[in-house]
């Protein structure tokens, strides 16, 4: 690949994944309490985890996002640092899906559920006990934000914003 294109595919990447940042924080921060509550969760940023299933790249943004808007978790820098880390793995995970579309919310959805309640023992002080009913409530909560929002995200995205971005 010549200079100049790569140039101009490092900027577009660049700006997608502040634009997918931005939105993530947007879809994130006006639910408060709720997107931080580490029982039941409701970030409807997390519909735009589904993404990288159509643009691998955005990993990054989806990633800033997260630390974004665990800024104002309860939980402190470890939420911050490990939440992001915990989205960036899921998109990199759910980038694999291209083909199977309907299987990408499952690594946003498992990797929350099982490592989130993982980080909150270890940042907040919590017991074993409040882990499980933690595990099943991202399940539950993260299942209904990917499938009910993120799925229809993708059919949108696929028809309306690859072509405009030029993917």
């Amino acid at each position: 690949m010549n200079r100049q294109k790569y140039m101009k595919n490092t900027a577009k990447h660049i700006a997608v994944n502040a634009i997918v940042a931005g939105l993530y924080v947007v879809l994130t921060m006006p639910f408060g309490t709720l997107s931080v509550n580490p029982v039941v969760q409701i970030r409807l940023g997390e519909a735009l985890t589904i993404l990288p299933c159509l643009l691998p790249y955005t990993a990054w943004g989806l990633a800033v996002g997260c630390a974004i808007s665990n800024l104002v978790s309860s939980f402190g820098v470890l939420d911050v640092v490990l939440g992001s880390v915990i989205t960036f793995i899921s998109a990199i995970c759910t980038a694999q899906f291209k083909k199977r579309f309907y299987l990408a919310p499952l690594p946003p959805i498992l990797l929350n559920a099982i490592f989130l309640p993982v980080v909150w023992y270890f940042a907040g002080g919590g017991n074993w006990q409040l882990y499980f009913a933690q595990c099943l409530g991202l399940l539950v909560s993260q299942s209904i934000v990917l499938y009910a929002l993120g799925i229809p995200l993708y059919f949108v995205s696929k028809k309306r914003l690859l072509p405009l971005i030029g993917e």
